[in-house]
């Protein structure tokens, strides 16, 4: 087991907006360490945000980021020989983690044709609170309103 809980490593903010959380989603988006195709894909989807939504693509991203959070998730507990689904709030680090992951994912399933337009597209549904990001957040909530009764089992 570990001695002393693992440091975290400073981000560097990203060059347009200077947010360190966008330099996050652009580590998330990443694939085989090509960290400036990352980028291009990212800026590319948040201009593409701009032209749709007539509106800032930062602060429809920032948005989309908000309404997918999850506030709730079930964590799996063995007790007495069951399993139970055990309702747990989300930590504020893993909260952030997840919606980006979700997004990312979502906008990866969807058709299109550059990752970039797919990004965009996600980034606008959950923004309006649509899209599988979104569903994926609701679902999260649904189950964890539905096991809400081993609730006591929370560690």
């Amino acid at each position: 087991m570990r001695k002393q809980a693992a440091k975290k490593m400073p981000l560097a903010p990203d060059p347009r907006f200077n947010d360190k959380q966008v330099t996050r989603f652009v580590n998330n988006v990443m694939e085989q360490g090509k960290k400036s195709i990352a980028f291009r894909i990212f800026y590319d989807a948040i201009d593409r945000v701009s032209t749709i939504t007539n509106d800032n693509g930062y602060e429809v991203w920032k948005k989309a980021i908000t309404n997918v959070t999850p506030a709730v998730e079930v964590r799996s507990r063995r007790i007495g020989g069951a399993t139970f689904q055990i309702p747990s709030e989300v930590r504020p680090d893993r909260k952030i983690s997840l919606s980006m992951k979700w997004l990312i994912r979502y906008a990866g399933e969807r058709n299109g044709k550059s990752m970039a337009e797919k990004l965009a597209a996600e980034i606008v549904a959950a923004a309006k609170g649509e899209g599988a990001a979104f569903k994926k957040k609701e679902d999260t909530h649904r189950m964890a309103e539905a096991n809400k009764a081993f609730s006591h089992f929370r560690i």
